[in-house]
């Protein structure tokens, strides 16, 4: 009789180990919920918080006029100074001076102006925007586009050059939103 297994020493020794059912249905309700989660942060919740963080600027707003976008800027005093328009010449490949079309360097610039009508004055002269452009970046050598502050010098010159080129434009200023050299 000794042979004889109780139930309960049975029962008992299943109790120590791992219930394979939590690994078979838990694990995957539970990377469910950690994807359904994920999803729901990186949409909605970075979303929101972002545009608030942009909001929380101090006194600006953004309006849309006749497809483009204005920021407006309270001034100190009150009133309020509105933004500018905004033209990009998008992806000019150029090579640099002294490589011999073995390096090359990508780029968009993006012009800043006053006005609407400068702005269109600008897409007119496209063209002579890209030429200026090429023109001005391929006389420069790989060093002194490698360097760091050197981008600044580059808008400074791209400004003058461009202004006594086309003397009716009010350029603002001059961004570069790409600036890769290979």
């Amino acid at each position: 009789m000794d042979e004889k297994i109780d139930s309960k020493e049975i029962g008992e020794s299943r109790k120590g180990g791992l219930n394979p059912k939590v690994f078979i249905i838990g694990l995957p309700l539970f990377i469910i919920q950690l994807v359904v989660i994920y999803f729901i942060t990186a949409n909605f919740l970075l979303s929101r918080w972002s545009s608030q963080a942009e909001g929380d600027g101090e006194g600006s707003q953004t309006e849309e006029v006749h497809g483009e976008k204005k920021t407006k800027k309270k001034a100190k005093s009150g009133e309020e100074v509105e933004g500018k328009f905004f033209f990009s010449v998008e992806d000019i490949i150029i090579n640099p001076a002294g490589t011999n079309g073995q390096r090359l360097m990508l780029t968009s610039v993006g012009f800043s102006v006053p006005t609407e009508e400068q702005k269109k004055g600008l897409e007119e002269k496209e063209v002579l925007l890209k030429d200026i452009v090429i023109s001005t970046l391929s006389s420069k050598t790989l060093s002194e586009l490698n360097q760091v502050g050197y981008k600044d010098s580059l808008k400074v010159e791209l400004t003058r050059i461009i202004t006594e080129r086309i003397p009716e434009l009010e350029l603002s200023d001059i961004y570069f939103s790409k600036y890769i050299i290979q």
